[in-house]
């Protein structure tokens, strides 16, 4: 069983509100934002088909908003994937509940301005208590009941006051939408503000989802998270982390010990990974720790954790500037994924160890021509490039990538000035 990443109940909205201008920006969420961003291009049609268009992709926002905030309510700590716990009722709600807020405030706006704050600040108000119930009952009956909004509110006190005041944000974003063909092209300021409204309409359904959480018992929510995290032994993975942390004030191998046995399983979490490691720098055991680092490492790679993998590489070659996975499949993809994520310079590291350690083998010709792009391309080295390029030696005439190469090569001679 996959492990599920869960977020206590007890963490406090402050910290929540901290580590939640992230959350749209990991995962699912970030995927989800920039094609919903993209997708409002659709408004750009002619007429009906442009409005249907805007009003599906809207649609599409506020369902993933409410997934958003039904799995945080939950108590999962990551963004859901597009289509988890999906619900269309909703999604269609909560489009309708905010063109109403819309429609009003337009209303206020061209025939009684005197108005137009007030109705602003109302729907400010009382629209995080509508989302919530409709992300949770798409009743929009419900949604409208004072008695039920009252209910809701006072069951949040101060914290209640974080997504009204992303609400105010979102309506100055409409109004600097509406004047944004002024200052910046179209094709540009739509995709730029779409992404800013979908970015906080996550952000705050999220934020809403954590006052759940906190509150479930009030709301009779059950945390399916927790539920998950207890069927797959997580809780006893994190007292036994702390049952490690508290033996090695007095007993440190004791406390090694402990973990070690757990570790031996590949799928152990990284709760107890991170123990160990914490564990081992304290006693300053360097070759536990690079002996470590290659065994999680390992795991990392096999689990499709490549991101995780490398920050671990980053910690061990901080200890060993040569230190390199012991398998040339790890190798070479970290070496990818560290160019993908931008991590250039540990990109080419890795290159540089593969093809020492294994010249000959079958994946070095390809890695050899990631690594002189690299230099040649961001790194501005060509010279390095081509000395990269010629570790592996001759290529055969037949390999897929002699074209590539001997390309490349031309290339490189001739910015750095080579014969």
């Amino acid at each position: 069983m996959p492990h599920v990443a869960t977020i206590a109940v007890d963490t406090p909205f402050a910290k929540r509100l901290r580590q939640g201008f992230g959350y749209p920006l990991r995962g699912g969420a970030l995927a989800t934002c920039v094609a919903l961003a993209l997708a409002h291009y659709v408004a750009l049609l002619p007429a009906f088909i442009g409005l249907l268009g805007g009003a599906l992709v809207w649609t599409a926002t506020w369902r993933y908003a409410a997934d958003c905030m039904r799995h945080t309510a939950h108590g999962y700590a990551d963004p859901p994937d597009v289509g988890i716990d999906g619900d269309d009722a909703a999604g269609w709600a909560l489009t309708a509940i905010h063109l109403l807020a819309i429609a009003c405030g337009v209303l206020a706006g061209t025939f009684a301005r005197s108005l137009l704050w007030p109705v602003v600040m109302v729907f400010a108000l009382i629209l995080p208590a509508m989302d919530m119930t409709l992300a949770f009952d798409a009743n929009l009956a419900l949604a409208l009941n004072p008695k039920h909004l009252a209910r809701v509110v006072s069951g949040f006190g101060r914290a209640y006051l974080a997504p009204v005041a992303i609400n105010l944000l979102l309506g100055l974003l409409v109004v600097l939408a509406s004047v944004a063909p002024a200052l910046l092209p179209k094709l540009l300021a739509l995709p730029l503000f779409a992404f800013a409204y979908t970015y906080l309409s996550v952000l705050a359904f999220h934020l809403m989802g954590g006052m759940l959480h906190q509150r479930r018992e009030h709301f009779g929510i059950e945390a399916q998270a927790e539920a998950l995290a207890n069927a797959a032994g997580q809780d006893e993975d994190s007292r036994l982390a702390a049952q490690a942390r508290e033996l090695a004030t007095h007993d440190p191998q004791a406390a090694l010990h402990v973990l070690a046995g757990r570790l031996q399983d590949r799928a152990a979490p990284p709760v107890l990974h991170e123990a160990y490691r914490e564990l081992l720098k304290q006693q300053h055991l360097r070759e536990a720790l690079l002996v470590h680092g290659q065994l999680w490492i390992a795991a990392l790679v096999a689990g499709g954790q490549a991101r995780r993998a490398l920050r671990v590489m980053q910690e061990c070659t901080e200890l060993d500037p040569a230190f390199l996975p012991d398998d040339p499949g790890n190798a070479e993809n970290l070496a990818e994924s560290a160019a993908r994520h931008g991590m250039n310079r540990m990109a080419v590291r890795l290159c540089r160890g593969f093809l020492k350690a294994w010249p000959h083998d079958t994946r070095a010709p390809g890695v050899a021509l990631l690594g002189a792009r690299l230099l040649g391309g961001p790194l501005s080295q060509p010279a390095e490039a081509l000395v990269l390029l010629g570790r592996f030696g001759a290529i055969h005439p037949d390999h897929p990538l002699r074209a590539e190469i001997d390309t490349l090569a031309a290339k490189l001679r001739q910015a750095a000035g080579a014969p």
